[in-house]
């Protein structure tokens, strides 16, 4: 356990950002498993709403640093992909 004042302040700050960011995270696969099966469903509207409440949350995550920036670009391309193709066939 830290001595210092600032040391034990660090964890405590640490363990609430910690506790924020598997909420976010958790959020995230929950809404990228819905998706999944409406693309898998052939849902292509359901699908497409569901995407664009994914692409916002991405943005949130990046823009909070839970996720690096580049992941939340390379998940909404991957996921607009997907639906793309579903669109398309």
């Amino acid at each position: 356990m830290p001595i210092i004042h600032a040391a034990e302040k660090r964890v405590r700050a640490d363990r609430k950002r910690r506790q924020r960011n598997l909420q976010v995270q958790s959020e995230l696969k929950t809404l990228e498993k819905k998706l999944h099966g409406l693309i898998q469903s052939r849902d292509a509207s359901g699908a497409g709403d569901l995407l664009k409440i994914l692409t916002k949350r991405l943005d949130q995550a990046a823009s909070k640093k839970v996720l690096h920036r580049n992941t939340a670009s390379r998940n909404k391309a991957r996921w607009s992909r997907q639906l793309a193709n579903l669109s398309s066939s």
